[in-house]
This record gives C-alpha cells, structure tokens and sequence, in this order.
C-alpha cells in the first residue's frame, strides 16, 4: 500500500453519500490490513451499492482504487458472497 492516497470519490455526491463511500474504503483497508465481520463488510457493501449502483462505475471506482492502495474491491466482493459468517481476510 501507498502511503499518503486520496479516495477515489465522486464530488457531486453528497456529505452523506461520500462518507458511505468512504467507510467502504476503509472497510477494504481493515479486510487487507487486519480482518473484519463479513457481516460488516457485506452491510458497507450495500451501502455503498446505493450511492454507486451502476456496475460499471463500481468497476472504475474499484480499479482507481486497487492503482492507488493494492486492494482490490472486485477480489473481497467476491470472496464475502462466498461466506455467509465469520471473519473476512485478505
């Protein structure tokens, strides 16, 4: 990870809808960094898929974030869905 990075975010969004966005990112830093509740994540997840709902912008937010930290969205989305409880850990 980079030391000193900006989230990517969208600065039409609302304080509201950037904190959501935001807390996602983290959510994705603590599964990497350290390990968190899938619950946790999924719930940030669907937060966040309602500020970001289309599929395409997820993907682009999701690579501009990979550039910048090394972690990727796309990898810990998918390996949630695959557990239904338990501790999340890249």
């Amino acid at each position: 990870m980079k030391e000193n990075y900006s989230y990517p975010l969208d600065y039409n969004w609302s304080k509201e809808e950037i904190v959501i966005v935001m807390e996602l990112w983290q959510a994705l830093e603590k599964v990497y960094e350290s390990t968190m509740e899938v619950e946790d994540f999924k719930h940030s997840y669907q937060k966040f898929k309602k500020v970001v709902p289309s599929i395409g912008e997820e993907k682009k937010l999701g690579k501009e974030f990979e550039e910048i930290a090394g972690y990727s969205l796309y990898r810990v989305v998918q390996k949630a869905k695959s557990l239904t409880s338990g501790r999340l850990k890249m």
